[in-house]
């Protein structure tokens, strides 16, 4: 997952690009970068870490320009080494920059192509820089002279036609303006906003509407699934439809733990859609336990708070904040190694005795993954006194890898993998467990509004909406597992060296 954001102002753009990301950190932590454009120069600054360990005032002074793109990441598909950061830049034609959140499924066939038939070099194992040659090559068949919004829109055509997955991106195009783009299906969000200044309207793409609110940018619109739209440096806005015909199906995780709870997208806000998520499960677990004996509802922070609340209510219980967060070690849901991971939990959480002590606990969590860290949780709630210790999952169970921008583990690495309630309940550790039906899940998420009925929902239901290759899923488990990415890591290491 990577967070995303373009901006075509009035004035220059640096800072409102660096407070964009900011508030898009929780989407990626392993890299960032900028590109800015001056008159027809590119100005580029990315490296590994945080927003505000990437840029510094010296080189944030550097990017000037009114008009520029920016990208948080954390490593998808098998990405990790330093030269993934992006935006990535190609100088032909014109000279773009891409940034990228997503995933593309048939890079193979598309690193051929781009070979042997585009003659383009690809120079690392991102799909995102296969992603901006095609449509630098597409651009480059257009030809013609001045370069046209028509031009472009044919060119994302065929990037639609040739590329399957899902990719929401925002690419800068030296001498002219920004352009947006959504796959087929829109697996993965993008925002528009609009604000206006006494030199007229400026416009701002992003991942969520959250990074629109902190820059004073009113959400106009979601980018429709295979909708590009096109801002050219005097503040012209033009959009299209560049593929077929296809329902908006976004990715149904977004809702459930990796957007923030202030976001609106695809017309949908995070933070009713999660509450709704809370009161559903409460239905079913008074369908099962109508006369339980839960004394206390504790959500694992911060994401499944919104659920846990409304499910506290309608339970009849009592709403406790069990445990206090340390707010500076990173989510462990996108930390590369289970090694990481497992030693984080426990840096990251810390409970307060009084709330577990000779009490029936219902821990509240926005899904269950690989299972370490539900474990780990559970066990720390038995130290702290719990008399027995249940499990509630606002998400059901997570049994298939995400291939759209999620670095899920290879299925084999999912607990819920080949197993049913009771033995991931045995496995955890808890005196009971209980998920989330997905027909729920779909509806809490669907409620309110009417241009949105389905979602991709994949790495629940096995149902891949673009469909799948014979042995993709197999080759991106060997890529995703943690011995090959330490193997990755470590290689990356030696060659820096």
């Amino acid at each position: 997952m990577c967070g995303i954001i373009g901006i075509v102002g009035r004035s220059t753009v640096c800072q409102q690009l660096y407070d964009g990301l900011a508030v898009l950190q929780h989407r990626g932590q392993d890299a960032a970068g900028m590109a800015t454009l001056q008159h027809s120069h590119i100005r580029l600054q990315k490296g590994p870490g945080l927003v505000s360990e990437v840029f510094d005032a010296e080189n944030l002074a550097r990017l000037d320009g009114c008009c520029g793109i920016g990208h948080v990441r954390y490593p998808t598909a098998g990405c990790e080494g330093p030269e993934e950061a992006q935006p990535f830049y190609v100088n032909s034609p014109y000279g773009m920059a891409l940034s990228h959140n997503g995933n593309l499924i048939n890079t193979v066939q598309l690193k051929d192509e781009l070979f042997n038939d585009d003659r383009r070099h690809i120079n690392t194992e991102s799909d995102s820089e296969i992603l901006l040659n095609v449509f630098a090559h597409e651009l480059q068949v257009q030809g013609g002279r001045p370069l046209t919004a028509e031009h472009i829109f044919a060119a994302v055509s065929a990037v639609h036609r040739r590329c399957v997955g899902a990719y929401a991106s925002i690419i800068l195009i030296a001498g002219y303006g920004i352009v947006g783009l959504r796959d087929p299906n829109g697996i993965r969000p993008c925002v528009l906003g609009r604000r206006e200044t006494a030199d007229g309207p400026e416009y701002a793409l992003a991942s969520e509407s959250v990074a629109l609110d902190i820059l004073g940018f009113e959400l106009v619109d979601d980018l429709c699934a295979g909708e590009a739209v096109v801002i050219n440096l005097d503040g012209q806005m033009v959009r299209r439809r560049c593929a077929g015909e296809r329902s908006r199906r976004p990715c149904i995780f977004e809702y459930v733990y990796f957007a923030r709870p202030d976001s609106m997208m695809d017309d949908i806000s995070v933070y009713k859609a999660r509450l709704r998520m809370g009161e559903r499960l409460a239905e079913k677990i008074l369908r099962q336990r109508p006369h339980h004996d839960i004394d206390v509802v504790i959500p694992i922070p911060d994401t499944s708070r919104t659920a846990a609340l409304p499910l506290s209510h309608r339970l009849g219980c009592k709403y406790r904040e069990g445990f206090i967060k340390n707010r500076y070690v990173g989510r462990t849901f996108i930390m590369a190694e289970q090694a990481q991971r497992t030693r984080s939990v426990r840096r990251k959480l810390n409970p307060i005795g009084l709330e577990f002590r000779g009490k029936n606990v219902l821990l509240v969590d926005d899904s269950i993954v690989r299972g370490t860290t539900s474990t780990q949780i559970i066990q720390m709630a038995r130290e702290a006194g719990a008399n027995k210790v249940y499990l509630a999952s606002a998400a059901p169970p997570v049994r298939y890898p995400n291939v759209y921008g999620i670095d899920m583990p290879s299925a084999g690495e999912l607990i819920a993998h080949n197993r049913d309630e009771k033995e991931i309940q045995a496995k955890i550790g808890a005196d009971w467990l209980v998920y989330q039906d997905l027909h729920d899940l779909v509806a809490a998420c669907a409620e309110g509004t009417g241009d949105v009925t389905d979602f991709d929902t994949s790495c629940f239901s096995n149902e891949y909406v673009t469909g799948m290759g014979d042995g993709y899923l197999d080759a991106l488990a060997q890529r995703r597992s943690d011995p090959a990415k330490r193997e990755r890591r470590i290689n990356n290491n030696e060659d820096a060296a």
